[in-house]
């Protein structure tokens, strides 16, 4: 009896499970209410005295081998289902990886900068929370010129002094104020109007503002820099400038690129005239200068801005202007192939 216990101890130390349940067949073979080790309890009364200690001894060994594995066995198993579960199944094809999509504001904003930082303009950045010199009275919009009405503005309710900058030509004369000519960068970033939200407008929008100041600049370098952009941006080589008005430049004007009416929708979008307006530009006022700084009699300069949003919705087909600060995305996954 003692012999077949012993033979019993050594199969359990070697026992091996792939599945819970041999272990449980295992464990009812050994541990269970009719398993090997009752039976053997049972059989201790019928023992001689002289071999109850030994066989006292091989049972109890008998027993904690059998537990010993039957924990061992679990843990083993348990610890592979939680990889499994972790990992899956490690032989099976990976998952493609999702990818995302860049914001059509940040494509646009990212080809504008890469145009004009190929003939040597540098990015300029200012804070969104801005102050009144630098958004109006350095850029000769003293307090109470009417001109202020142009750009219906949020200001700060605890500090009137304090509002969301209305554009970012407050950058360009953060700029110049640190930066002395020849100057040549762009201020891309996020304005603030306040204006009815409809399809066409916002009370935030983006632009890209840009400045050149140097020793004999003229109107004809401004256009020249505006035709290169267009034909870059749009494939469109065409342009006209009409005469407006900018308080921080003169002369200003409007500029205009000849979308042509090829099709339905450059009909609709040029309101049949093949013309597109997409910004405003000047010879930077000599007050702004003078207000920054820099002798207006040696240094002359231009300045331009352009809507980023209005070039995305162009360029991609976009008809509503809420769409691109509502971070659907259903609208947004149509950019995952675009730069």
């Amino acid at each position: 009896m003692i012999d077949k216990i012993k033979e019993l101890i050594a199969e359990a130390e070697a026992f091996k499970a792939h599945t819970k349940d041999e272990v449980e067949a295992f464990r009812i073979k050994f541990l269970g209410k009719k398993g090997l080790l009752n039976q053997f309890f049972a059989e201790f009364k019928n023992v001689a005295n002289d071999q109850k200690k030994e066989f006292g001894q091989v049972i109890n060994t008998l027993k904690k081998t059998a537990e010993d594995k039957v924990m061992a066995l679990k843990q083993e198993l348990e610890s592979k289902e939680e990889v499994k579960g972790i990992y899956g199944d490690l032989s099976r094809p990976g998952n493609p990886v999702q990818i995302g999509a860049r914001h059509p504001i940040s494509i646009v904003k990212n080809q504008i900068i890469t145009i004009f930082s190929n003939i040597g303009f540098n990015v300029s950045e200012g804070p969104e929370i801005e102050d009144d010199w630098h958004n109006f009275t350095a850029l000769n919009l003293p307090e109470y010129h009417p001109a202020r009405d142009m750009q219906d503005t949020f200001f700060i309710q605890t500090n009137p002094d304090m509002l969301l900058r209305t554009h970012t030509s407050s950058v360009q004369v953060r700029y110049m104020e640190t930066n002395q000519p020849p100057i040549r960068t762009i201020s891309p970033g996020r304005v603030y109007r306040n204006e009815a939200i409809s399809a066409r407008s916002h009370c935030f929008f983006h632009q890209v503002e840009g400045l050149y100041i140097d020793k004999n600049v003229s109107f004809a370098d401004l256009k020249q820099t505006l035709q290169y952009f267009t034909t870059q941006m749009f494939g469109k080589s065409k342009i006209r400038l009409r005469p407006s008005y900018f308080p921080f430049t003169e002369p200003s004007a409007e500029i205009d690129v000849y979308w042509g009416l090829e099709t339905e929708s450059d009909y609709r979008i040029t309101k049949g005239t093949g013309w597109l307006e997409i910004g405003g530009c000047g010879m930077v006022d000599p007050n702004v200068l003078e207000n920054c700084k820099i002798d207006s009699k040696v240094y002359s300069g231009f300045a331009f801005g352009v809507g980023i949003d209005r070039i995305a919705m162009l360029l991609h087909q976009i008809n509503d202007i809420r769409l691109l600060s509502e971070n659907d995305v259903r609208f947004l996954e149509q950019f995952k192939s675009a730069l």
